[in-house]
């Protein structure tokens, strides 16, 4: 009876040093704790009051979308992190090796997604400097195609056979790219030949002729037919024609066909390589 005593006069002491110690503690960083949740708090509403104002921002910049989202979503989590860093310091946590932490996983991160990290600054490049945009059909890293989708670390171009190609954002801002859908006109560049013996002034009479009839080519940039060269087999004539980019293949095809027969027509024949064989006969002596 006694022992149980004693064990019932221990624990009543245990509980009430756990007690102390625990109005001591609350005592210490009850004032703290309150003031982080109060900080943790406010900060999260702050930090969605200014994302949203940067969202506003970026759209009246007309930022295309997918920078302005992520943007955003860099800037939140950015900002998340220094509130919780700020939070723990203010209840007594020491941050310094957490700090130290995060930048040494940040630089093995970085150092095992250079290809990746390249190709995320080529995509804000892009987004930023525009030099094209989706709907746009441009020519680089030896692939040419209508941009589709301009993503963070690639972007997306369908082929006129209806492939997709996918191009890192590193490889392309980095490297030339034709845009051919900046200017409203695109110049028509062809080649006809003709043969040595064909009358050279009626050919070139026929082909200004068809450019003239052709209402989608433009009289302003004037339009050239000229002699370009001399060849083994033919006598070539350019022809250079403006038109609206819109209309640029189907003049480019047709015209191939229109020239065609009309040289048939007017008995203008377009030549093609050959070779003559010139055999010589040895006479053999005695």
């Amino acid at each position: 009876m006694e022992e149980l005593n004693q064990l019932a006069s221990l624990n009543g002491e245990q509980l009430s040093a756990y007690k102390d110690m625990a109005i001591e503690y609350g005592v210490l960083y009850g004032g703290k704790l309150l003031m982080a949740i109060i900080t943790l708090l406010l900060g999260l509403w702050l930090i969605r009051y200014l994302v949203r104002g940067l969202d506003r921002v970026l759209k009246a910049a007309k930022v295309e979308d997918t920078l302005a989202s992520f943007l955003d979503k860099l800037a939140s989590i950015t900002l998340k992190v220094l509130l919780l860093v700020s939070v723990a310091s203010m209840v007594g946590i020491k941050t310094t090796s957490f700090i130290a932490i995060l930048g040494a996983a940040g630089l093995a991160v970085g150092l095992a997604l250079q290809g990746s990290l390249a190709n995320f600054a080529g995509g804000v490049l892009i987004l930023l400097f525009k030099p094209f945009k989706v709907g746009d059909y441009i020519e680089a890293q030896g692939h040419s195609g209508t941009v589709k989708e301009i993503q963070i670390f690639n972007t997306v171009l369908h082929t006129v056979d209806r492939k997709t190609i996918i191009i890192p954002n590193g490889n392309l801002s980095n490297g030339s790219i034709i845009n051919f859908s900046l200017s409203p006109i695109r110049r028509v560049d062809m080649v006809f030949g003709i043969s040595y013996d064909d009358d050279l002034r009626k050919a070139k009479a026929i082909l200004q002729r068809l450019v003239a009839e052709d209402d989608r080519i433009l009289t302003d940039p004037a339009s050239q037919v000229v002699l370009s060269a001399l060849a083994d087999s033919s006598v070539n004539f350019s022809v250079r024609a403006f038109v609206n980019a819109p209309d640029y293949w189907d003049v480019f095809f047709e015209m191939q066909e229109k020239v065609k027969l009309t040289f048939d027509e007017e008995g203008i024949s377009i030549p093609y390589p050959q070779q003559d064989v010139h055999l010589h006969q040895v006479e053999k002596t005695a």
